[in-house]
């Protein structure tokens, strides 16, 4: 049997499948490389179960949705790179379009009361979903004392001193990366060597070509953007921020969310840090990867920066902007990478560095969840500073005990009663346009 694809389907047939995975992979990476693995391996048996599991062990390596990257992948196993641009575009493109019109409905419809009633209540099942979030990559990064370090490491560097997160995910890579090669087992790895088969022919040529036209395709609307409209307009400004988190985006969209927080709400001041949260969980209840929070940060940036267009007319080509620098690189890494796959696989330095980037985002997990706490709990969160450290002061008589309320609510759905993600973010909006209207 052929490992690469048991059961070719033609073309025609797989771009139906990735068009309905595009339309109904909800649930975050998880639910999202679970459903691919029903659909690809148990039930069509385009890809059997080592070559999937090796897909998404190279898919993990890089950073960019891993949910992404993998159909990306298997798109290009499957039918090269035709097959591996419709995975890919499709995973994203039917989510893309439903956050732009939750964006827009957001940025319109700010002071209609069932607007933000729902918007009230989804805040409580943000901070409920990201402590989910923290407890399960834990579980599954943390196996070490070593990893443990490290995951405190990244939650003082960042909360405390206000390390941006890209030196925090240099700092661990290489901090792996030095430790595996004689102590493979502080980073919770096997130190057996792994047996791979011979890499295809041909892979320097590939790879220099994708990455030539991959780079070309990703800087070409930020370069025509500024050449267009100045160097300093916003649509600029989006193109370059986000492709420079696009190239540290290890851990997904709970991760990125401090580094966004950081630089959107205190460096750049696109949006304010409760808008951040929301953004969030309009996020959740989309199809598509987590990281499309992004789109709606990009919107709001262009949308309250809109001249010369007009505001709605700004916010869709900020969204477009940032949607095009987020997932292109993500894509240019795969088919760039993917003749590289076994190599990489048998790389127990690169393994490390991956590991120990595992372990620091928890860490960075802790303090997104630390900060969204304190912004949806309390009303006015102020950042302290004394000398290098840096701390949030809060008033702890202050506690909203309306969004206390739904928090705890929204618990009790997810831990108590194990309600689906999207089933805690709808049924929290409802409570909050009831609370909205009750209280």
């Amino acid at each position: 049997m052929n490992t690469q694809n048991p059961s070719s389907p033609t073309f025609a047939e797989a771009f139906k499948v990735w068009l309905k995975i595009g339309c109904i992979n909800f649930g975050g990476p998880a639910g999202q490389i679970a459903m691919m693995h029903r659909v690809v391996v148990d039930e069509k048996k385009w890809v059997d179960e080592p070559r999937f599991l090796h897909a998404l062990n190279f898919c993990m390596l890089l950073p960019g949705p891993e949910a992404q990257k993998l159909a990306t992948y298997i798109g290009w196993l499957l039918h090269g790179v035709r097959g591996g641009l419709a995975a890919g575009i499709l995973f994203v493109l039917p989510g893309a379009f439903v956050m732009l019109a939750l964006s827009l409905l957001y940025a319109l419809g700010r002071g209609v009361a069932w607007i933000d009633g729902a918007l009230f209540g989804i805040k409580a099942a943000v901070l409920v979903i990201v402590v989910e979030a923290l407890i399960r990559i834990g579980k599954r990064a943390l196996k070490t004392t070593t990893l443990l370090a490290l995951a405190g490491g990244a939650f003082i560097g960042i909360f405390f001193l206000a390390l941006p997160f890209p030196l925090i995910v240099a700092a661990a890579a290489l901090i792996g990366y030095l430790v595996a090669q004689n102590s493979p087992d502080r980073l919770g790895l096997s130190g057996a060597p792994v047996t791979v088969t011979d890499s295809a022919s041909g892979r320097w040529r590939q790879f220099f070509v994708a990455a030539a036209i991959g780079l070309v395709l990703w800087w070409t609307p930020v370069v025509v953007a500024a050449f267009a409209l100045g160097p300093n307009h916003i649509l600029v400004s989006i193109g370059t921020f986000f492709s420079k988190l696009a190239v540290v985006s290890f851990g997904g969209a709970y991760a990125l969310l401090a580094y966004m927080a950081q630089e959107a709400v205190q460096t750049y001041g696109w949006m304010t840090a409760p808008e951040m949260v929301d953004g969030l969980g309009l996020a959740e209840t989309t199809p598509g990867p987590l990281i499309l929070v992004t789109q709606f940060v990009g919107f709001l940036a262009a949308f309250r920066e809109a001249a010369p267009f007009s505001p709605v007319a700004a916010g869709v080509l900020g969204a477009m902007m940032t949607t095009w620098v987020t997932f292109t690189p993500a894509m240019l890494l795969i088919f760039a990478g993917a003749p590289f796959i076994e190599n990489l696989r048998a790389n127990r330095r690169l393994s490390g560095a991956l590991a120990a980037i595992t372990a620091a985002v928890v860490g960075v997990i802790l303090n997104l969840t630390v900060w969204f706490a304190l912004h949806v709990l309390f009303g006015r969160v102020q950042e302290m500073q004394w000398g290098v450290l840096r701390w949030f002061g809060f008033d702890p008589f202050a506690l909203d005990l309306k969004a206390a309320a739904l928090a705890a609510i929204a618990a009790v759905l997810a831990f108590g009663l194990h309600r689906s993600l999207i089933e805690v973010v709808v049924s929290m909006a409802l409570l909050g346009i009831a609370a909205q209207f009750v209280f």
